[in-house]
């Protein structure tokens, strides 16, 4: 049996062509929900937000740079840091960032509980 060798490639045409409206469609209904959600309308997904306790920001936030049991690691120990820098200090930190650590890896509104959590670190 002779069989056409172009029947193959017209059926991938065939197939990519629909799958290309297929997913064009989608894209359209999917930005109709995220416009919906930008405004308000939809039921926009909720980011759970950090609690108000200072070993959780820090689980959160600090664990991968300082250590899980504060001894450092790419940056430096927090154990004993109240001695070396005061609650000022710390919060400015925190805030701003210094060397290598980012700013504002802890909310603002929570700078000054990370703060008095971290005086207290021995």
């Amino acid at each position: 049996m002779n069989r056409n060798p172009i029947v193959p490639f017209v059926l991938i045409m065939v197939f990519g062509i629909g799958l290309m409206f297929f997913l064009s469609f989608k894209g359209l209904g999917d930005n109709k929900e995220i416009t919906k959600e930008h405004e308000g309308g939809g039921e926009a997904k909720t980011e759970e937000t950090a609690s108000a306790n200072p070993e959780d920001l820090y689980k959160q936030s600090c664990i991968g740079c300082h250590g899980d049991a504060y001894q450092g690691g790419v940056g430096p120990a927090l154990k004993g840091v109240g001695d070396r820098l005061s609650k000022d200090q710390i919060k400015e930190v925190i805030t701003k960032g210094r060397g290598a650590m980012p700013a504002n890896m802890v909310p603002a509104e929570q700078a000054d509980a990370v703060a008095d959590w971290l005086i207290t670190l021995k």
